[in-house]
């Protein structure tokens, strides 16, 4: 009798044409959000949703309202691998298995827009595979390696234990989201909303959207992201009389500058999980004022992006911001108000928490390399879950073409991160014997 990893792998090994399928079928239904001029999910979830249904999988639909978007919806789709594998294995589910956690593969529908299309060398929603690589077979189009390849992988993974008549030993459900591309207002934020009883507080949560190209690093901690915009309001008049107004760009200037320099000796803590390793408060975007050199301006405006270690809150951050502003007001009397492009508050998952211990393990099997935690400066669909207690960790072993021109994906890497999700899925069942 084949041994339960045996059964597993030797599906996933023959799986290519099948990852290749799920590739194409995928890229050619553009999951663009109505923010970049797209339609949404709603074809990529309805394809998606049959095929699921074909293989005898049972597939809940979540969805959002958005006027915007095809048939005024944001399609997530959840699909309970664990009930479709015992269906199917003929009811012999461990009773045991059952109360554990949930482990949970949660992906994404939605793609950024291709870009500048004469920078691709290919039509963006067709795949096209090239074997001419040192690391194997790719394929490439928009939305192969983001988010489709740990889609894919997740996919693969689930039917490997179903074909094989096999059980995976825990709970295990697969959750793909819309709107992760533009802060998942329709997507995890909407359901953790909606649904607030879909997560178990003790589950586990496994996101395959970043990673590098050896699989080696755990990203389980993200900077809290601020996003603000300052308008400052003086007082217009002629570049020969600023003592007639109250130059708005000068006094905006100055509290980019004192922003810069207060916030970083404030909020000054080092955590080498990062890169960089501290909190960092950019002045980035600055907005047109008046269209000639001899007037002071009266309004002015301009952004900055703060990215800020776990350590700290926003609240914080914002009542320094608050004072601060305060004494800019004072000394060149004017009015400044901010508001948020966007925030994301975040904790972090614990070092010892059981899906790193688990996940370390899976990938040194398949891989052969030891893992590593790190955090990051972005923000990804991990903190709304760490923000309610949930352990989740972001991993995969990615080639990094999300987002850029001719995105690929390699074969290899579809496969070898299903075989480590399959390994997660197994839980306790004796897998060498």
């Amino acid at each position: 009798m084949k041994k339960t990893k045996d059964l597993l792998f030797s599906y996933i090994d023959k799986s290519e044409t099948l990852a290749v399928e799920l590739e194409t079928e995928l890229c050619k239904r553009p999951a663009m959000s109505p923010d970049s001029e797209g339609e949404g999910e709603y074809d990529k979830a309805l394809w998606l949703f049959g095929w699921l249904k074909d293989r005898g999988f049972s597939v809940e639909q979540i969805d959002i309202s958005d006027q915007r978007a095809k048939e005024g919806i944001r399609p997530n789709l959840v699909v309970d691998i664990s009930a479709a594998c015992n269906a199917a294995a003929g009811g012999i589910t461990d009773t045991a298995a059952t109360k554990a956690p949930c482990l949970w593969i949660m992906t994404h529908l939605d793609v950024v827009p291709p870009g500048e299309m004469s920078l691709w060398e290919s039509d963006p929603w067709t795949v096209i595979r090239k074997d001419d690589g040192p690391l194997g077979p790719r394929l490439i189009g928009r939305g192969v390696e983001d988010n489709q390849q740990g889609l894919c992988s997740s996919l693969i993974a689930a039917m490997a234990f179903k074909e094989s008549g096999l059980v995976p030993g825990r709970p295990v459900k697969l959750l793909f989201c819309a709107d992760e591309e533009n802060g998942s207002t329709y997507g995890v934020a909407a359901l953790l909303r909606e649904r607030p009883g879909l997560f178990g507080k003790d589950d586990l949560v496994l996101i395959p959207d970043g990673g590098d190209n050896k699989g080696e690093t755990i990203e389980i901690a993200e900077k809290s992201l601020l996003w603000l915009e300052f308008t400052t309001k003086g007082k217009q008049a002629h570049g020969s009389r600023p003592d007639l107004g109250a130059n708005a760009h000068l006094a905006g200037a100055e509290l980019a500058v004192q922003l810069h320099k207060e916030l970083h000796a404030i909020f000054n803590e080092k955590n080498p999980l990062f890169r960089p390793d501290y909190s960092t408060f950019q002045p980035t975007k600055k907005s047109a004022n008046v269209p000639n050199i001899n007037t002071i301006p009266g309004e002015d405006r301009f952004c900055m992006d703060m990215r800020i270690l776990p350590g700290y809150t926003a609240e914080s951050v914002l009542a320094e911001i608050d004072r601060i502003k305060a004494e800019i007001e004072a000394k060149h009397k004017v009015t400044i108000s901010y508001s948020a492009a966007q925030r994301a508050d975040s904790q972090a998952t614990p070092a010892d928490s059981p899906l790193i211990g688990i996940l370390s393990t899976a990938v040194d099997t398949i891989y052969g390399c030891k893992t590593r935690l790190i955090g990051m400066g972005g923000a990804t669909v991990a903190s709304f879950l760490r923000n309610i207690g949930i352990h989740c960790v972001v991993w995969s072993r990615i080639s990094d073409s999300a987002h850029q021109p001719n995105e690929y994906t390699l074969i290899a890497n579809i496969l070898g991160d299903a075989k480590v999700m399959a390994l997660l899925m197994a839980g306790d069942l004796p897998l060498f014997g």
